[in-house]
């Protein structure tokens, strides 16, 4: 990963994801991962793999050792890291696992927001709040109004 540049930095995001103790991950959702970083939608910082044991122990993994199959380079993240993980914030995404599953924390910049970003801050403007919908809200939000539209 190149030194970051952080005058021209986008917004920064984070995910948690849960993978199921009885399934190993298929890794059919990394060739997109690799896509939104070719067309320079997102940077990814820092991909990060877990396993909370059933004691809620938690365990770092390495990409090339989580069981990863398909057809692609599972390595191609492996150095993906900026440093902005620390074991505090590891234990803190595993929390939220249930014990026995494996997790993945990836940390990303929205890198298609950079430029307007860095221009907002140049001009003495800063981002003060974020947050995100949960697709569950919305789409209950829209049958409740679909129902409402035909009720």
């Amino acid at each position: 990963m190149t030194e970051l540049d952080f005058d021209d930095l986008g917004p920064v995001d984070y995910l948690v994801i849960e993978f199921p103790a009885d399934r190993i991950p298929d890794g059919s959702a990394l060739p997109l991962l690799v896509d939104l970083v070719e067309r320079d939608v997102i940077r990814v910082l820092d991909l990060t793999f877990v396993r909370k044991e059933l004691d809620g122990s938690v365990s770092g993994v390495a990409i090339e050792d989580f069981g990863l199959t398909g057809d692609f380079d599972v390595t191609l993240f492996a150095e993906a890291t900026s440093g902005l993980i620390d074991r505090t914030d590891l234990d803190e995404a595993a929390s939220v696992l249930e014990p026995g599953c494996s997790g993945a924390v990836l940390i990303y910049e929205n890198h298609w927001a950079a430029p307007f970003a860095s221009k907002l801050r140049h001009n003495g403007a800063q981002l003060v709040a974020t947050g995100r919908i949960p697709t569950q809200a919305i789409l209950a939000s829209l049958d409740a109004l679909d129902a409402e539209l035909k009720g």
